[in-house]
């Protein structure tokens, strides 16, 4: 969402607070050297597409408030969506498949998005990048509770130390508190890895990018008249930057890169296609600066690289 991923049960979720992700297996697709290499493409791809989640969110927050930026978000990336799955003329979801859907489009379609976009009212990228790069963990954990899986004592730990490594961090940045953005983003957190967690069991029954395709049609009748609602009372000003960050967290973050990155799973495996995106924090940090102008502080790549470490322990004890 990033977008995002986090393993659970042969599943990998997107960290940049992007949509629900998962495969049918942790096993590549059968196929040549030559589909390998453009698997492993496609899945950078759609890693460097979550990446600039965040950015984008603050490029569209020049010209929209957080409410129209979410809502209308929401709306476009639907209509993208509708019309792939009328263009694959795709069957409506099972009747059983429903709830598990509106848990998806709860979690990852609007709580993630709206949570994020608020803390980063108050809070840098750079430091959002950081706090999220703990959603993998968080997913993990979830699912194992929502599954009874039973993950080794090394999992549990990178996990808990991966926590204490952002808790740290975010006191730290936040003079020894945490702040109103710090409590929405690991707000952010628990909806998007319900959602994520959701979409993962989902996503064992139809590919993954159906899943988020419906959840997303299944918001219409909120997204709809949120946006009406919000552009009424939240004053609009378009710019490039505004319009650009739209039109990216609708179509690229939303969509498009989870379109390219199932693919790539697809091609290459769950396993090997996680081991990309331990780069996604670091990615988010890189953009921060290329395109926002932060500063860095020290603390923010010391604290990604370790949650990465706890990341890779993880995926490890699990694989």
């Amino acid at each position: 969402m990033t977008a995002q991923n986090s393993a659970t049960d042969g599943i990998t979720v997107a960290v940049n607070g992007s949509p629900a992700t998962g495969a049918r297996s942790d096993s590549p697709a059968t196929g040549t050297r030559s589909g390998s290499r453009a698997g492993t493409l496609l899945a950078a791809l759609g890693v460097t597409a979550f990446s600039l989640t965040f950015p984008a969110t603050a490029w569209g927050l020049e010209g929209f408030g957080p409410w129209s930026l979410v809502a209308v978000r929401s709306v476009l990336a639907a209509v993208i969506a509708g019309a792939a799955l009328i263009a694959l003329r795709v069957p409506l979801p099972a009747r059983r498949h429903w709830a598990g859907l509106a848990v998806v489009g709860g979690g990852v379609v609007l709580g993630f998005p709206m949570l994020t976009t608020l803390a980063l009212q108050t809070s840098t990228t750079s430091h959002a990048a950081v706090v999220v790069g703990l959603l993998p963990l968080t997913t993990a954990a979830l699912s194992a509770l929502r599954t009874g899986a039973r993950p080794s004592r090394a999992f549990w730990l990178a996990a808990l130390a991966g926590a204490a490594v952002v808790i740290a961090f975010t006191v730290q940045q936040s003079g020894g508190a945490l702040s109103t953005g710090d409590l929405y983003l690991f707000g952010a957190l628990l909806v998007c890895a319900a959602g994520y967690t959701e979409g993962g069991r989902l996503a064992r029954e139809m590919p993954g990018w159906q899943v988020i395709g419906w959840a997303l049609i299944f918001c219409l009748p909120l997204a709809v008249p949120a946006a009406a609602v919000a552009l009424t009372f939240e004053p609009v000003h378009l710019t490039a930057h505004s319009v650009a960050g739209l039109l990216w967290v609708a179509a690229g973050s939303q969509f498009l890169g989870l379109v390219v990155w199932y693919r790539g799973m697809a091609e290459i495996g769950v396993s090997k296609a996680s081991q990309l995106q331990l780069a996604q924090p670091l990615l988010t940090l890189f953009w921060s600066v290329a395109l926002l102008g932060e500063h860095l502080s020290p603390a923010a790549p010391l604290a990604a690289v370790g949650v990465l470490v706890c990341i890779a322990v993880t995926q490890r004890a699990r694989a």
